[in-house]
């Protein structure tokens, strides 16, 4: 359990010491696949890094101070790449939706890891 605690506690920390830039707002298209809409705001955390060598990807909801919610552990067979992106302020169906966007297709998949309640 102190693992668990430690690791939303540092997820905590990176969303709040780094600003969060949204450069793919709700409704707007993949730039490279323009049939996949984006449900819910999606950027990244300024000053981190991600597999991909952009920062960390976030995905942020409508759900007001709600913090960091849970990740995605996504992986991309195309891109031969693996990332999390961490859900903030995210609803229980905003969480749904994201899931189903990263499991569009057998290529693309990813597992929605819920934080705790007691945590």
């Amino acid at each position: 359990m102190t693992q668990n605690v430690h690791f939303w506690e540092l997820l905590d920390r990176l969303v709040s010491e780094n600003p969060l830039r949204i450069d793919r707002p709700r409704g707007s298209r993949h730039p490279h696949y323009p049939e996949m809409i984006y449900p819910v705001d999606y950027g990244y955390l300024e000053g981190t890094h991600s597999m991909d060598g952009g920062g960390i990807d976030v995905w942020r909801g409508t759900a007001q101070n709600r913090g960091v919610v849970a990740v995605i552990a996504s992986i991309d067979h195309k891109k031969k790449d693996a990332e999390i992106k961490v859900l903030l302020d995210c609803s229980p169906s905003e969480q749904q939706t994201i899931a189903n966007f990263h499991n569009h297709s057998p290529e693309m998949q990813g597992i929605l890891l819920p934080r705790p309640e007691e945590i």
